[in-house]
């Protein structure tokens, strides 16, 4: 696994993780795995792309506002077969709906290009 992607809105920093999977079984491992390492973060939020499923959670966030943005992400690059994960540590001021969908959907989007980056 890569060093995760880091980016800072209004004092949350969001850290991003991905990961090529090829079935559903490694993406939740992968999804536990991040878990793990950041047992303190208020939001552990994933999706993932395969050949015939997607899934995606906001995994607290209001709904709509951080899964969907992953999946976005992965989609406008064409990709299948990968999981992304964004841990948001909160700074103590909100974002609002549209905040998080941007925050959300452009650290997935570093960290997937990174990815590709360092195939």
């Amino acid at each position: 696994m890569h060093e995760p992607t880091l980016i800072v809105e209004k004092k949350s920093r969001f850290l991003a993780y991905s990961k090529r999977v090829t079935n559903e079984g490694e993406a939740m491992g992968f999804i536990a795995e991040i878990s793990r390492e950041h047992k303190k973060a208020k939001h552990v939020v994933y999706a993932y792309v395969l050949e015939s499923t997607e899934r995606c959670s906001d995994a607290g966030e209001p709904r709509g506002t951080a899964g969907p943005g992953l999946v976005a992400a992965i989609k406008r690059r064409g990709l299948v077969g990968i999981a992304v994960v964004v841990v948001r540590y909160f700074g103590g001021i909100l974002l609002g709906k549209g905040g998080l969908l941007r925050a959300y959907g452009k650290a997935a989007g570093r960290s997937l290009d990174e990815l590709l980056s360092n195939r």
